[in-house]
Formats: C-alpha cells, structure tokens, sequence
C-alpha cells in the first residue's frame, strides 16, 4: 500500500509520497504510513504546509490548486535559514538545486511568500539571462498573487528598476534581466533589505573576474556587475543542473548548494520520468567534412564564449547553417522526422513533439518541407520563434508577434489541440512546461546545462507516460555524457547511459520473452505472417484471451505485469523493433488488453474492446482491417439479449465465454446493489458459490458457462416480476424488500403488499428533495415515517421483527442512490 497526499482536485498522478520525517533523510523506498503521519501531518508542520506552502494558481482553462511536495517544503525551509543568515554576514545564501521538471519556479514562490514576513517584507528582484525567460518566470508568479499578497512587476529598463527600488523601503517582487545591469556602472540601490534571485545561477554570464579585450579595455563579468549595483543585497541562485566542478565564480557569488534533489530522486519520488536518447544521425547520410565541422562546433561549446570572439562566432555560424541547412540535408531529416513520427510517435499519449532546429533560417525551412511532405499538417506543426525586421516579408505571417505566441503556447498546451509538433529554435527550451511532450527532435548542437535544460522538456510527469525520447540527428551523444559528469554518482550510475539501444530496447526483449514463455504451447505464430488476414489476427488473440483466462489468477497477473512493462519499454524503442519484434509485442499488447477490458472495473464494453484493438493494432504494426473479436453487430451486447447468451454458450473459447458472462453478471448485480438490495444480496451468493465450485475443481467452465446463463435468465425473470405486478423498479425494490422473508406473505393479503408499497414509495418521492446524506437528523425523520407507515398495517407480524430492518436497509440505500431512479 501506499502513503501519498495531494490536493482534493489532483489527478492520481499528481499524489506524491511524504519521505522524510524531519528532512534529514528520505526513505528511498515507498513511504511508510509513519512517515507521512510523522513527517507530513504533525501538528505544526501541517499548518505551516496549509499557510505557506499550499496556493491557487490562476491557469486555462481552470485554476489549478498545488501543494508542496515534501523536497520543496524542507529545501525552502533550509533556504530561508540560510538566507536570514547571509542578510547578517556576507550576502551569500547558496544555491537551490533541484533537477528540472522537479517544481523550482514553484519552490521560488513559497521561498518568497515565507520570507516575506520572516525579513519582515523585504524586496525581491529576480533575475533571468533571456526575456522568455523573464516573461515565463514572471508570469508564473502573477498567476500567484493572491498567495503572495501582492502583484510582480516586470522592470522596462534599468532606469525602471532604480525607480522602483528607490520608490520604496518594502515589499515588491521585482523582475530584470541580466542585460539591464550591463547599461550602467552607477549602484541601482545600497538597501540591504534586498533579495536576489538568479533562475540558473550557474550559467557563464555570471562571471565576477574582470577581462581584458585585445585592444586594452576592461570588460566586467556580469555577476560583478550585479554585486556592485546591489552592493548589500543578499545573493540566492536557483538552478536546474548542477554547478560544474570548474565554476568558482557562482560559488564566490551565492555560495554552497543550499539542498540537492538530483534526477534519481526525482525519478524514484514520481516527480519527473527519465530521457531516453535515440541516435539517427546516419539516417541522414551527412559527408564526413560536415560531421568534422559539427564536432569543431561541440569543441567551441565546451568552452564558454568570450566576447571578443563574437564576431568569429557569427561567421562560424553562418558557415554552420549553411552546411546543416543544404536543401538535400533538409529534406532527408525532414522524411526521417516525418516517418519516425508518423511510426513510432504520433500516436502515443497526446502525440506532442518538438523539432529543435539549428537557428531561425534552418526552422523556416524545415517547416516549409514537412508541409511539402505532408499538406495537410497545416494545424499540426507551427513555428515557435521572434521576430525580426530584417525577415523576409513570407515569415511575418508564420512567425506573429507576442499575443500569437502566447496563444501557440496555449494550443501546444491543449492536449486535445490539433497543434501537435512545435519547431523551435531558443524558445521554449526552458522554463516551458507541457507535462505531455514525450518527443524532442534535436538538430541544433547543445552542450552543458544548454542541453540538460532542453531535453528535461520532455521529463514531466503525465499519466503513464514511461519517460521521454531525445531523437538525435546532430550528435549530442558525446556532450550528454559529458555534461552527466557534474552530476551525482547515482545520477551518472542511474542515467550516465541513455541510449535506447542500451537501455529500454534490452528490457524490451526481457519482458518480451517473459511473455513468450508465459503462452508457452499456445501457437500464435499466424498472428506474426506478414499476409494474414484481420479475422485470422482477431482469432489468434480471442485464442490467446482464452489461453490466458485459463491460468491460475497469480499467473494472470504476472502475464499482466510482464507485458504492461514490455509495453512501456516498447513506447520508446518502437523504432528499432524488428519485424518479428513489433508483430509479436503488439499480439501480447492485444491479448492484454483484451483480458484488462473484461476483468476491469470499467463497464465491459465489447464493441469497445473491438475498437481499441483494432486502434491499437493500426498504430502498431499498421493493420488496416477492423478487428472483430466478439461480433461484427453494431449494437452492445447485454445478458437480456437471447441471441448473444446463445452465442457465448456455443462459443469454443470457454474461459473467454466464462470471464464475459461473470463480467457482465457482476455488472448487473451492481446495479441491483445501489437499487434493489434484496435482488443483490440474493444474486450476488449465487454468483459466489458457483465461482467458488468452479475454482474448488467440482465443476467444469462449461457447467460454469450453463449455470451463468440459467442465472441470466433468472435476472430476467426477477425484472419482469415488477411488469407483472404493476410495479416501476423502484417500488419493486421496495416489494421486494417487505416480502423478503418467505413468512410474510401468508400474513397479508396480496393487494394489501402492493398497497403498502405503492405508499411507502410515495412517501418517499414527496420527500426526496430533502439533503438526506447530509442531514442526520432528516435520515432519522425517514425510519420515523416508514415505521409509522408500517404500524398501519401491524407490519411486521409478531416473530417476524426482523423484517422492518431489511425495509430500513432498502430505503436506506434508496436515499444513497437516488439518482439510479431519477
């Protein structure tokens, strides 16, 4: 069992555990119940969570309801100490790090509202390297001003933001960039009540030395630009990835890590889901003097960029997008990305991907050729960039201005939008989160905490999505593993090695085999010809439901494991499947199916079955024909149905016709549960003793299979009886219910029965407005009514007592399911 919590309006997949009592140590394994009551719910703490760490953001198409997760609640805590201390000394509070897709942004917001009133309201600016970035930052916490008690602002210049310190000794949620401090060396501020927040604190513009150019003038690192604006102000970073081991100046800035939450926990608390990689890079053919200049571009963003080498950088860039942008390059990516799509990932979960693109030219073009491919992609795949004047006049349209890309990043985010493949080139590679993205298409070469960022798009947490898909035609093999070194040693144990080849294609083939030997003696091999026909393929899985269904339920079970794994590994290594591979999982993939629809606890719906098969098998192995597993009839079936009771009896698949029959018996018995309770009761022991004769080994399926369909029809009959006696099926219910003892009827007259029923129905209906499941008092005034109804008609006789509780008891569940009559 599991201890989690989350808010009322969650999803399940949102419900996380409480592993740690004091912060001190995480159970890496499941979470006891302990430690949830201990940790999570101890008095103090869970008014503090109620007060500080639960918010309402503002969101579309609803407001979305968030609590902290137990790796926010105590890193912000040990956050605010620290930076209550750095307000004493020197400045520095250290530096946040919590793996991307883990809730930073959101850590940021609770870290702010506890400080606000543990400094007494002091002032925060938070700072960003890029304006998407400050415009997603920032609009984040607009979306939380409630909780935080007052509205953000974004600073226009520097100017702005000297006259927004200086118009204030409070209070205020400032956000910049970097950039705007570069415009001046004059202080900004010398209040020591300031907060810095720097969102990625590690990246290279943070430099505090000073250089020298070639031509003899001094050049200042940024970070000691910020130091000598705010020269009192106190220094936080917050950052996604990890410091590298060779940066000293985000150190000497912020100071030592404040908290770690690395990619493994993260993983293992259900707070993100591992990147796989797959390498396509030769699906394009590219010469080898274009791989050599790719590398030479990987060698340069090993090393931070100086900026007297800019304008070497700027014709190296062009000469690069010459090369990567070459027509016949293009189109050859374009039919890999289309076809690997169309194959392997337009079908999986919502089907949303991202084509990272070398630079704005080279998106352009890649757009313009899938359209030429596919013409009808026109609300499918969009374009995520800036603007420029220098553009040529057929991009204005495509490209838009700030609303359009608003209303892109809405679409994107729509899971049932037809938008589904975003082309990017900068934007959107951090801070933009869309919990259903599970493929990034990357032609852009990235290294460092440029690409961890980018690839973490696609590590949100989203339903059963297994994890995300790096494709790669460019090359980054070589930088993710170069930039994994900066990371713990679990995460370089854990996810040092992400190629699929090496990693989710070989669990595939254990799983798959498992499932293999599982439906060892069951011959499915003409399911795997490549000729075979839509009705074969339907038998050989009814056949394979039926083998299945006869194993010991343990044995079900595993089989259900086994090949849900082997599914989840196979969503993302579809690619590199043999056909051998790909025809036999989607057959284990068909049969699984096929048994979780019977067995489940949704309503069984054959008709239903019979579609998601023959989805699931168009997507997978792209089977055209309709698989019909049960009928090719266009209306359900139902246990009232003669014609279908007859088919199932004939049919040659006993466990299949066995497990369809108790399904849909059981279905009905449930209804009779929130309706006629003595119908339930009565048919829900029979159900039981002929299961249990079945799984003692005192009857066969078959005798199964007859006594099921006698009790269908008995169903019927029990149906029918309120049409014989004039009665709706609620009154029946109640009829029911005052002749369940035997006994009774040799005490009253038919017609007297009848009357008593029709009145206590009666009397019931008049009253059903009343609030019953809330009001105590109004349940208790219901047994009053019913007894005084009943003491007119001496009911029950002597020595049958027992009687008016079973009319209790069905009023009782009466009022519980009211709406089964309305």
């Amino acid at each position: 069992t599991y201890s989690m919590a989350g808010t009322i309006s969650a999803s399940e997949s949102r419900f996380m555990e409480w592993k740690t009592i004091d912060g001190s140590h995480e159970e890496t394994a499941i979470a006891t119940y302990d430690t949830l009551f201990r940790g999570m719910l101890e008095h103090q703490r869970l008014l503090d969570i109620l007060r500080y760490f639960t918010l309402i953001m503002r969101e579309l198409p609803e407001d979305i309801k968030i609590l902290s997760a137990y790796h926010q609640y105590y890193a912000v805590k040990k956050a605010v100490e620290t930076t209550i201390e750095a307000t004493k000394s020197d400045g520095r509070a250290g530096v946040f790090w919590h793996t991307q897709g883990s809730g930073k942004s959101l850590s940021m917001i609770f870290y702010v509202k506890q400080l606000q009133e543990r400094l007494n309201s002091p002032t925060f600016v938070v700072i960003t390297d890029r304006n998407d970035l400050d415009n997603q930052l920032y609009g984040q916490f607009a979306a939380c001003d409630e909780f935080l008690r007052q509205t953000p602002i974004q600073a226009e210049s520097r100017e702005h933001l000297k006259e927004l310190l200086a118009n204030r000794q409070a209070h205020g949620i400032f956000f910049t960039t970097m950039q705007k401090f570069e415009e001046s060396d004059e202080p900004l501020s010398d209040r020591n009540d300031i907060i810095v927040i720097a969102d990625e604190a590690h990246r290279s513009q943070y430099g505090l030395t000073e250089r020298i150019r070639k031509d003899g003038t001094i050049v200042k690192g940024t970070a000691r630009i910020i130091r000598d604006s705010l020269p009192k102000a106190s220094y936080i970073g917050f950052t996604g990835t990890p410091i590298s081991l060779k940066d000293r100046d985000t150190r000497e800035v912020f100071g030592d890590y404040i908290d770690i939450y690395d990619m493994s926990q993260s993983v293992e608390d259900g707070a993100t889901r591992p990147v796989f990689y797959e390498n396509r890079v030769m699906n394009l053919g590219l010469r080898e003097e274009v791989l050599q200049a790719i590398d030479a571009k990987y060698e340069e963003l090993a090393f931070e960029a100086s900026a007297e080498n800019i304008e070497k950088s700027k014709k190296e860039l062009g000469t690069m997008s010459a090369i990567l942008g070459a027509p016949e390059t293009i189109e050859t990516l374009c039919k890999d990305i289309v076809e690997h799509y169309e194959e392997n990932r337009q079908h999986y979960l919502t089907g949303k991907a991202m084509i990272v693109a070398y630079d704005r030219a080279i998106g352009m073009k890649i757009y313009e050729k899938i359209l030429e491919l596919r013409p009808d992609w026109t609300e499918k795949v969009k374009v995520v960039m800036t603007g420029s004047n220098q553009d040529p006049e057929e991009w204005h349209s495509l490209i838009g201005g700030k609303a359009y890309r608003q209303e892109l990043a809405r679409k994107f985010k729509d899971n049932d939008d037809p938008m589904k493949i975003a082309i990017v080139v900068d934007m959107w590679l951090t801070g933009f989160d869309v919990p259903s993205l599970a493929t990034m298409y990357v032609y852009k070469p990235m290294a460092g905490h440029n690409l961890m960022q980018a690839i973490a798009r696609v590590n949100r947490v989203y339903k059963d999505k297994e994890g995300g898909l790096v494709v790669d035609y460019i090359g980054i093999a070589t930088a993710l593993k170069q930039a994994m070194k900066d990371y713990t040693r679990r995460d370089q144990k854990n996810f040092g090695e992400m190629d699929i080849q090496k990693t989710a294609y070989p669990n595939f083939q254990e799983k798959l085999q498992v499932c293999k030997e599982l439906l060892h003696g069951f011959d499915y091999s003409i399911f795997t010809k490549p000729n075979a026909t839509s009705k074969q393929r339907a038998d050989a899985i009814r056949d394979g439901a039926n083998f299945v269904f006869g194993f010991e339920e343990s044995e079900q079970k595993l089989f259900i494991r086994e090949a849900t794994y082997m599914r989840q590994f196979r969503s993302l290594c579809q690619s590199v499947l043999t056909e051998s591979e790909r025809l036999e999982s989607a057959f284990i993939e068909a049969i699984r199916v096929s048994i979780t629809r019977v067995k489940g606890a949704r309503r069984l719906s054959l008709k239903d079955i019979n579609q998601e098969i023959s989805t699931l098998l168009e997507q997978s192995i792209q089977s055209e024909g309709v698989i019909n597993l049960f009928s090719d009839r266009e209306e359900e079936f139902s246990i009232f149905d003669p014609d279908f009771l007859a088919s199932v009896q004939a049919m040659n698949q006993k466990n299949l016709a066995l497990e369809l029959l108790s399904k849909l018996l059981s279905e009905q018995i449930s209804i009779f549960q929130r309706s006629n309770l003595v119908q339930a009761e009565k048919f829900s022991e029979r159900m039981k003793q002929i299961m249990n004769s079945y799984r003692n080994g005192q009857i066969t399926n078959a005798d199964v299979i007859d006594e099921l369909i006698r009790m269908s029809h008995d169903i019927m009959n029990a149906n029918r009886k309120g049409e014989e006696l004039g009665l709706v099926q609620e009154e029946l219910a109640f009829y029911d219910a005052l002749t369940k003892p035997e006994a009774i009827r040799d005490f009253y007259e038919h017609e007297t029965l009848i009357e008593i029923t029709r009145r206590l129905t009666e009397q019931l209906r008049r009253s059903r407005t009343i609030d019953w499941q809330q009001r105590k008092s109004a349940r208790a005034g219901m047994r009053r009514m019913i007894k005084r109804l009943l003491d007119e008609y001496d009911y029950p006789p002597e020595g049958q007592e027992e009687a008016i509780q079973i009319v209790l008891r069905q009023a009782e569940q009466w009022v519980d399911n009211i709406e089964v009559f309305y």
